[in-house]
């Protein structure tokens, strides 16, 4: 019976795994924070720095950054290794927040969180390359259940503190929190990371594929948030971008063909089950975005929570992910079984979508906080399952690339996820409230509007605002919900092939995983 030392990938033992994911865990935990401290903060940030229309930037900007950076820092830790990548992706977090906190107005904002997400892109793909370098597919499902023990005191923890420092400190302190955790992680990581091995050093960087990748993603955000609302569809802003879209994704797609080392090799598409978990991925990314950038919404202006207790009435979404991931993982672990998680979560995630669209202005919260598990349990059923399956279907060579573009697809749902999303909730919101007749036709009440300055609104004026959330809210999560079935298709779709163990595949077996067709040997198949 082989060991777990032995049984781990690169020769690590389980005491110098454990001490190595101490430094993984204190940095997940500071992106999982922030993620969740900010979210409670929105309506009040938006109001602040003056613009309903910005409040899809604050969070796209951030995630279009990370978007693009994901497959550039896994493509730089190949290289260089994975410990001074890291490392520099959090000094780059940090040097965000900071900036993030010192924003005068939304652009200033908007322009400084893409900076954050820069950071959080290497920080997010540093940790599941680290691991994935480390740990071998069976085992380490068993080890991503330690690694899950942060997500209680960031999924519980960071609502309630992002409320809290809302309500009594300053919505700038959501970012300024971020630096003595990230301090701690910094010396932490460069001390437990010293034994992962360095990259070669010698091939160079694909930055003109980074430059065209940037352009046809960004151009893809911008159609998706400005169509139809901002400019009509058949403007000429939007054909351009949609021109704009199209030539440089070709473009892309010719220099990584091309290029001795690109950002985002396209050999790791050619695995079945590779693509399946990158869609399962994106409409993973899709949901959860959509849920925590806009329940605070309808939490706070609708229910009449404040910042800290719509953190709080969060939590069954966030301790739903956590139980399910962890339980998920344990099945995993000692099943080697996963194919059923997908397939439950995606419909799980439908559902709850499904119910939100449902809510009015007098659904309770306790209604919410059931729609709210159902949502999380799908939402735990995809998370690590389709970052497992993906690397599982990739040789070892291209863990680091092929995480990153994973993380890539979970990240560009989120994106358009929150600008498509944002953006109906945007227009249906003003276009309800305009066509209630409470300001006459002025919209500037609404792209300006607080958890406080509604409640000093007269009531019959306040009713109106909370049943034009409410219509935004419902028409977001239907077509949310339509995404999200597309998932179930995905998953569906999706072939079992058993999990590597420790020991090295040889070039055939590779081959069966990478096509995701045939099964791999017992031997390797542990």
């Amino acid at each position: 019976m082989e060991t777990t030392e032995e049984r781990a990938g690169l020769g690590f033992s389980h005491r110098q795994i454990l001490v190595t994911m101490s430094g993984l865990m204190i940095a997940m935990l500071l992106a999982q924070l922030d993620n969740m401290i900010v979210a409670p903060a929105l309506p009040t940030i938006v109001g602040d720095l003056g613009g309903l229309e910005h409040l899809a930037w604050v969070t796209t900007g951030y995630i279009l950054a990370s978007t693009v950076a994901t497959p550039i820092w896994g493509k730089l830790g190949d290289l260089y290794g994975r410990r001074i990548t890291f490392v520099a992706s959090v000094a780059l977090f940090l040097v965000g927040s900071v900036l993030c906190g010192m924003s005068q107005n939304m652009g200033e904002l908007v322009a400084f969180r893409a900076v954050q997400g820069l950071g959080a892109g290497g920080l997010i793909v540093g940790v599941l390359a680290i691991v994935g370098e480390m740990i071998p597919p069976r085992d380490r499902s068993r080890y991503q259940g330690v690694m899950m023990a942060v997500m209680p005191v960031a999924m519980i923890g960071g609502p309630l503190i992002g409320g809290f420092i809302t309500d009594h400190v300053s919505w700038r302190w959501a970012f300024y929190v971020n630096l003595p955790l990230g301090a701690i992680a910094l010396v932490v990581s460069w001390i437990t990371l010293a034994k992962l091995p360095r990259g070669t050093g010698h091939a160079r960087i694909d930055w003109l594929g980074a430059g065209l990748l940037t352009v046809w993603i960004t151009s893809l955000v911008l159609i998706t948030t400005w169509g139809g609302t901002q400019y009509d569809w058949a403007s000429p802003q939007i054909l351009g971008l949609i021109a704009l879209t199209v030539a440089g994704l070709a473009a892309f797609i010719v220099v990584q063909r091309r290029v001795a080392e690109p950002i985002m090799p396209l050999r790791v598409f050619g695995s079945r089950n590779f693509v399946l978990a990158g869609g399962i991925a994106f409409v993973s990314g899709f949901a959860l975005f959509g849920a925590i950038g806009y329940l605070p919404q309808y939490q706070q202006f609708v229910q009449g929570a404040s910042a800290t207790s719509s953190g709080l009435l969060l939590m069954p979404l966030m301790i739903a992910v956590m139980v399910v991931s962890i339980l998920v993982g344990q099945v995993i672990g000692r099943t080697g079984r996963y194919r059923i998680f997908p397939i439950a979560g995606t419909i799980l995630v439908t559902a709850g979508m499904l119910l939100f669209s449902t809510v009015d202005t007098g659904t309770s919260q306790v209604v919410t906080a059931l729609y709210m598990v159902v949502l999380g349990a799908g939402m735990g059923g995809l998370m690590q399952t389709s970052t497992l399956i993906a690397q599982n279907s990739i040789a070892l060579r291209d863990i680091g690339a092929g995480t990153g573009v994973s993380t890539f697809l979970r990240n560009m749902g989120s994106s358009l996820g929150v600008s498509v999303l944002g953006a109906i909730y945007a227009h249906q919101l003003t276009s309800s409230f305009a066509g209630s007749g409470a300001t006459g036709g002025a919209s500037a009440p609404v792209s300006s509007m607080t958890p406080e300055v509604l409640r000093a609104l007269p009531a019959a004026v306040r009713g109106m605002f909370q049943q034009a959330v409410t219509n935004g809210i419902t028409t977001l999560f239907l077509w949310g919900s339509l995404v999200a079935a597309l998932g179930i298709v995905v998953s569906l779709l999706i072939r079992h092939v058993p999990l590597r163990g420790g020991k090295p595949v040889t070039p055939v077996e590779e081959a069966a995983l990478n096509a995701g067709t045939a099964p791999v040997p017992a031997a390797t198949a542990r």
